[in-house]
C-alpha cells in the first residue's frame, strides 16, 4: 500500500504538474506563433506579389497609353503638315490657272491666229455633232471673225467628208462680252450643244494636264502608288 503523501509532498507534486502544464502550454503557444508567423509571411508575400503584378500591369497600361498618345500626336502633326503642304500647292495651282485665265482675253486680239483657233473649234464640233444644220453662238464683237472661221471650217469639212453644212450665227443669243471668246455650237434646235468657249477649253485642258503640271511644279510624289 502506497504511503500517504503529506501536505508538502502534495504541494510539490502539484507544483511539478503545474510547471509541466505551463511548459507544455508555452511550447504549444510557440508552435502556434511560429505557424501563425509562417502563414502571415506567406500571405504577406502573396499580397505583395499581387500588388506588384497589379502595379506593373498599371504602369504597363500607362506606358502603352502614352505610346498610343504619342503616335496619335505624331500622326496628327504629320497630317497637319501634309495638309498645309497640299493647301499651299493648291494655292500655287489656283494662282497659275487664274493667271492663265486672265491671259485668255489676249488670244482674240491676234485676229489671224484667233480665226484659225475658231475654225478648229468649229470643225471639232461639226465632227462631233454630225448634223447638216448647225447654229453657232459667239460674242457680238466676234461675229466677223467667226463668220470667216465658219466658211473655213465648212470648206475643210466638205473636203474631208464630202458633205455640205448649213451653218448660221444666232444673233439673239450672243455669248457675253465678259467671256474670253470661243463658240457655242448646237444642232437639232438646241437639243445637242457643245460648249467650245475658251474658258471651257482651258478647264478641260487643265483637268487633262493637271497630273503633269503637278509633277513639273512639285516633282514626283513619293507616296503615290499608281499613275494614270
Amino acid at each position: 500500500m502506497a504511503a500517504k503523501l503529506n501536505d508538502n509532498e502534495v504541494a510539490a507534486e502539484m507544483k511539478k504538474m503545474v510547471s509541466f502544464i505551463k511548459q507544455e502550454a508555452l511550447e504549444k503557444a510557440r508552435e502556434i506563433q511560429v505557424k501563425a508567423d509562417e502563414e502571415f509571411n506567406i500571405e504577406k508575400a502573396k499580397l505583395v506579389r499581387q500588388e506588384t503584378i497589379a502595379i506593373e500591369a498599371f504602369y504597363e497600361k500607362k506606358k502603352k497609353q502614352a505610346e498610343v498618345s504619342r503616335k496619335i500626336a505624331q500622326s496628327n502633326h504629320i497630317n497637319k503638315n501634309r495638309l498645309r503642304v497640299l493647301q499651299q500647292r493648291q494655292q500655287v495651282l489656283n494662282d497659275l490657272f487664274t493667271e492663265v485665265r486672265s491671259k485668255l482675253f489676249s488670244i482674240s486680239q491676234d485676229s489671224a491666229n484667233y480665226t484659225v483657233l475658231l475654225k478648229d473649234l468649229l470643225l471639232q464640233a461639226f465632227y462631233q455633232l454630225m448634223e447638216k444644220k448647225i447654229t453657232v453662238q459667239c460674242r457680238k464683237s466676234d461675229v466677223d471673225v467667226v463668220t470667216q472661221a465658219i466658211a473655213d471650217a465648212k470648206a475643210e469639212y466638205k473636203v474631208k467628208l464630202n458633205m455640205d453644212l448649213e451653218v448660221k450665227i444666232d444673233p439673239s443669243n450672243s455669248i457675253p462680252d465678259s467671256s474670253a471668246g470661243g463658240v457655242y455650237v448646237s444642232a437639232n434646235e438646241g437639243r445637242f450643244m457643245l460648249n467650245n468657249t475658251l474658258e471651257t477649253r482651258l478647264d478641260l485642258l487643265s483637268d487633262a494636264m493637271l497630273p503633269d503640271i503637278r509633277i513639273m511644279l512639285f516633282g514626283v510624289s513619293t507616296t503615290r502608288a499608281f499613275y494614270n
